[in-house]
Order: structure tokens, then C-alpha cells, then sequence
């Protein structure tokens, strides 16, 4: 019978247990592809005292427990181990066929984690609570509720995904964001039928913003996107039929500059009754306009809504549009508009008004492009009081 493997102290060392010349103990196993590995510790059991200038940590017989249990459950020991960082990597490699507003939503996420300490935290470490500080941080750098949410979800996706590999057992990122900061988002508000009147009377009569008057009509009488306004060409426009047809938006990136993207899903395919109002706005802006734009984003020419400088607008150009508009209105009104009043807001007002006028809610999902019904009921939430009460007559009469 072989002699039993000892340590320094004369102890007896299991299976797979070794002691290395400089003191420190290891432990050889095979992880679930076959593979050989080892775990290091100076201390083999918790009453050994790690030697003097040496990092504390767990004893050598506490990781086996632990390597045998994630064995038992067909754990990736190896896999477990990689960093947060690795783990998003992996993630959104496996996901490449994306938007570009994805990608660069990925690569900011991606900053942020090499900068946070929790980027470089192994996966089987990150704990409910660390997860919770980390939204905590994101909020003190001032990232807003809704990022912070996003970059939530992906990083819960990572996780589950982690799950499914057997990396490790539980998400960090399950819990509800609302429990750990305040959710600062400003609710959305629509345009009261007497805002609306007031701010196209405003638009109209004013020296500077007359000039987006017609815009303005048409995103509140079509509700359509302000990226699918920016991507307006003439040949979407059919007179005869008095429709518009919307199949893409006209986006901007500083890094890349302008480029079309095609609508998510085929409901964003549609086409748009034109109302009397939107027909003559129609009309008003070829008839203004100076020229066709000579500008051509991929494939496509002959934008209606361009500057000065006869580039094609793009959201930022009518969010500060907006800012303005909105700031100039507001002195002069006993009634000031919604807080948040952005072109999202035009069709925000276009899809509650008609929710409150009892349109058929699969009619509306049509016009307004939402792949989910779901999306579309959410604007019958918003009814009033007198709407209510004229759908109860209306259904009693």
C-alpha cells in the first residue's frame, strides 16, 4: 500500500491536493470539458494562518467544496470566472446584427464598465447587492433613470445568458430598478385640443416660427416619427390618393453622419390618410420650398425638410426647434405647455386624441406603426374625464 501524500505539518493531503516547495497548497481537478485545472491557497484548512505578506484568503479546502458543488451542477468553473466586461463582450458578439443606435448604445455601456469597478469583477462574484450599487453609482454620475434601465436590461440578458451556459446560478440584475432610485422620468403628456389650437395660432402669427408652421400640422395631424418627417421625400407623397407612404427615417450621427434605417418591424410599414389640414401643409411646402435637395443618403434624394445650407434636418435640428418654440410660447400664455414638449410630444397628442375619440384600436396601432397592441391601448390610459363620460353617453344613448 503506497504511502499517503503529507503536507509541511505531517497532514495527511486528499486526492488531488498538492503542496508547492514555497509553502502554498493546490489542487489539481477536471473541469466539464475535459480540461485540467488547478486552485491555489496558503492556508489548507480555515484555522492555518496565511503567511505573513501574503494575500488572505479562503483555505484551499473551502474552493474544493466549492469546485466539487459547482461540478456536481454542471457548472463551468472556468467559465464562471470571467469578467463582467468579458461577459457583455461575449454577449453582444453573438448579437452583431443590430441597428446602429444599438452599437453605439453598446459601445457607451461598454465604457461605462471598464470605468466602474464592476467591469472587472469575475461573474460568479457579483452579488444582488453589487448590482444594486452599481445602479446607485450610475445615478451619481447623473445618467438618466431610463439609460440606467436600458443598461439594466442588457446586462440581465448577459447574466441569463451566463445562466443557460452554466457559468453561474443566480441574476444579479433581477430585481426592479424602482426599489433601489427614484424613477425621474418625466411622465409624457399630449397637447389639450386648446394647446393645440393655441400653439398653431402661436406658430402662425410668430415672426420666426411661422416658417414651421406646416411642420407642425403635419406632425400633429399624421403622428408620424420626426426621423420619418426628416426622411420625407417627394415620391412618398401621393397626392391623388391624399396618402403619404412611410418605409424609412433619415437619422444623423456625428460619428457617421447621415444614413437611412428601415423600420424595426413591417408594422412601421405603412401608409397615412392625409387629413384637408396636412394635404395643404403638403402643398405649402413644395410650393416654398427652393429646390429640390440635391443631397443623396443611401439611396435616397430629394428630401422636403432641409436648412439653410440644404442638408435634410434631423432630430437634434427640431429638438432645439422645440426648446425654443416652447420657451417663447410659454411667456405669453397663461397656460404653459407640458413640461416635456418635444416633437415626440405632436405625436404623443396625435395618438391620444384619437384613442379619445374612440378609434378602433387596431386601426390606430396601423397608423402609428406599433408592432405590439399593447404599446397602442397604453394611450387609451389617458383618457379624461369628459372623454369618459362622452363614451358612456354615447354608449348608453
Amino acid at each position: 500500500m503506497s504511502e499517503k501524500r503529507r503536507d509541511s505539518k505531517n497532514r495527511i493531503l486528499l486526492s488531488g491536493e498538492s503542496q508547492r516547495t514555497d509553502g502554498r497548497y493546490a489542487y489539481k481537478y477536471t473541469d466539464t470539458t475535459g480540461k485540467p485545472q488547478f486552485v491555489y491557497a496558503w492556508k489548507l484548512v480555515p484555522t492555518d494562518k496565511t503567511p505573513a505578506g501574503k494575500r488572505d484568503d479562503i483555505c484551499l479546502r473551502e474552493k474544493e467544496k466549492a469546485i466539487r458543488k459547482d461540478l456536481d451542477d454542471g457548472i463551468d468553473t472556468v467559465g464562471k470566472k470571467m469578467t463582467v466586461c468579458q461577459l457583455y463582450a461575449k454577449q453582444i458578439r453573438h448579437r452583431g446584427n443590430v441597428r446602429h443606435n444599438t452599437k453605439a448604445g453598446r459601445k457607451r455601456l461598454m465604457k461605462l464598465l471598464e470605468q466602474d469597478r464592476l467591469g472587472s469583477r469575475s461573474i460568479d462574484s457579483v452579488k444582488l447587492s453589487d448590482a444594486k450599487e452599481w445602479a446607485l453609482r450610475m445615478a451619481e454620475k447623473g445618467i438618466a433613470y431610463t439609460t440606467i434601465s436600458n443598461d439594466k436590461r442588457s446586462l440581465k440578458a448577459a447574466f441569463y445568458t451566463a445562466i443557460q451556459d452554466d457559468c453561474i446560478r443566480k441574476n444579479p440584475f433581477d430585481f426592479k430598478l424602482n426599489t433601489v432610485i427614484e424613477d425621474t422620468t418625466q411622465p409624457k403628456e399630449a397637447l389639450t385640443p386648446e394647446q393645440e389650437k393655441e400653439l398653431l395660432t402661436f406658430a402662425q402669427g410668430d415672426k420666426v416660427y411661422r416658417k414651421y408652421y406646416d411642420e407642425l400640422v403635419i406632425l400633429l395631424g399624421t403622428g408620424i416619427r420626426i426621423s420619418e418627417l426628416c426622411g420625407m421625400t417627394e415620391s412618398d407623397l401621393d397626392f391623388e390618393g391624399r396618402k403619404i407612404n412611410v418605409d424609412h427615417q433619415l437619422l444623423y450621427s456625428a460619428e457617421t453622419g447621415y444614413y437611412i434605417e428601415t423600420p424595426k418591424t413591417e408594422s412601421g410599414n405603412r401608409q397615412i390618410p392625409m387629413s384637408e389640414s396636412v394635404y395643404e401643409a403638403m402643398r405649402n411646402i413644395l410650393k416654398n420650398r427652393k429646390g429640390a435637395s440635391s443631397v443623396t443618403v443611401d439611396g435616397y434624394r430629394g428630401f422636403l425638410f432641409t436648412g439653410k445650407n440644404g442638408k435634410p434636418k434631423n432630430a437634434t435640428s427640431y429638438d432645439s426647434v422645440f426648446r425654443g418654440l416652447v420657451r417663447k410660447y410659454n411667456k405669453c400664455h397663461a397656460q404653459a405647455l407640458p413640461k416635456v414638449t418635444t416633437p415626440h410630444t405632436l405625436r404623443h397628442t396625435f395618438c391620444t386624441k384619437l384613442a379619445n375619440a374612440g378609434m378602433n384600436p387596431k386601426a390606430l396601432q396601423y397608423l402609428m406603426g406599433h408592432a405590439n397592441i399593447t404599446m397602442t391601448m397604453d394611450y387609451y390610459a389617458h383618457a379624461t374625464f369628459e372623454s369618459a363620460k362622452a363614451e358612456m353617453d354615447r354608449v348608453a344613448a
